[in-house]
């Protein structure tokens, strides 16, 4: 899911808004179903689903439209756009049992269309003057949306294969480091507790926190020593918290959870992956945010914040339900 934080592009036909559609994911989609909520003229929120195979749409369909209408009306989106990528043979069939059942409810269907080998093809639209049966071409290297996106700083992947690579764990020697700094990390962090107990430990977490954050909005990164000592004292909660609360959808916030993420010794990645996740999800990243709690729940399926992250991501819920959440004297979430 992806929130309207994305920045205002002038769409004003089909092809401007198949040429945006990278744009507000991250990445050029393929085999897909993409539901646009509108609201009014402007896109509200944007979600992307893999295409079923042709044999279990209709079981498919009912759990996808329900998380559909919610992640629409939470945006309160009145209007809606689907966009099947692929081939006819997997996008009828699922164009043809989802739309019906959208235009069942409250919400208004404006179009819905199929994007194959570089043409769109309506479904909805009998005008041959506009949607002619062979389909319409489109460059979106041609269309000015494409430079509105760039300039406002936006960037498209190839695939989402490629954006789950963004934050894959580092390999070979960057990970023998890691590796190696996390066991002296461990260690420390016993010594710690044995001499200062859990109040110590708090207070070299916050510590911990602010050289980080101190290093990053500095447009540095952390030493493999520094950031092993981060990632062992982040899975306490009080820790994470105080990362948490100074996390928001800076630029350079996303771009530091990420190095964190990627770099961290994989078993410690839930609570980094979590906050990147929160991180891109208020910045509108709606694809980067999924994918961060992908790789959270990787490192450790039973972790609460991530859980919560994904669940608000499939209700579409805005980024702002969680403002100032935790805030001093909160219980904290595991």
């Amino acid at each position: 899911m992806n929130s309207p934080n994305n920045p205002r592009l002038p769409i004003t036909s089909p092809a401007d808004l198949l040429t945006a559609v990278p744009y507000l994911l991250g990445f050029h989609p393929t085999d897909s179903l993409l539901i646009v909520g509108l609201t009014g003229t402007r896109i509200a929120v944007a979600s992307r689903a893999d295409l079923p195979q042709p044999s279990q749409v209709a079981a498919w369909a009912d759990d996808y439209i329900l998380s559909q209408l919610r992640m629409l009306r939470n945006a309160a989106a009145t209007r809606a756009i689907a966009v099947g990528y692929g081939p006819a043979a997997t996008v009828t069939p699922t164009i043809d049992t989802v739309i019906p059942r959208l235009a069942a409810t409250d919400i208004d269907v404006f179009d819905a269309l199929r994007v194959t080998d570089g043409r769109y093809f309506s479904y909805l639209c009998q005008d041959p003057a506009c949607c002619p049966t062979d389909g319409v071409p489109f460059d979106p290297q041609r269309s000015d949306i494409t430079m509105h996106a760039i300039v406002a700083g936006r960037h498209a992947l190839p695939d989402r294969a490629a954006l789950v690579a963004s934050i894959a764990p580092t390999t070979g020697d960057a990970r023998v480091a890691v590796t190696r700094a996390t066991a002296h990390a461990r260690a420390r962090r016993r010594t710690l507790i044995s001499e200062a107990g859990r109040d110590g430990l708090i207070r070299a977490g916050e510590q911990a926190v602010r050289d980080m954050l101190a290093r990053y909005a500095d447009e540095q990164t952390l030493t493999d020593d520094e950031l092993a000592w981060l990632t062992v004292l982040l899975p306490v909660p009080a820790i994470r918290d105080v990362a948490w609360q100074a996390t928001d959808a800076q630029p350079w916030h996303v771009a530091m959870w990420t190095d964190i993420t990627r770099r961290a010794h994989p078993p410690l990645a839930a609570a980094p992956a979590s906050l990147l996740a929160f991180a891109a999800w208020r910045r509108g990243d709606g694809a980067l945010a999924s994918i961060a709690v992908d790789r959270a729940l990787a490192a450790n399926p039973a972790y609460t914040l991530a859980r919560l992250i994904d669940q608000a991501l499939r209700a579409g819920l805005p980024p702002s339900v969680l403002d100032g959440w935790p805030h001093p004297g909160q219980p904290t979430i595991a």
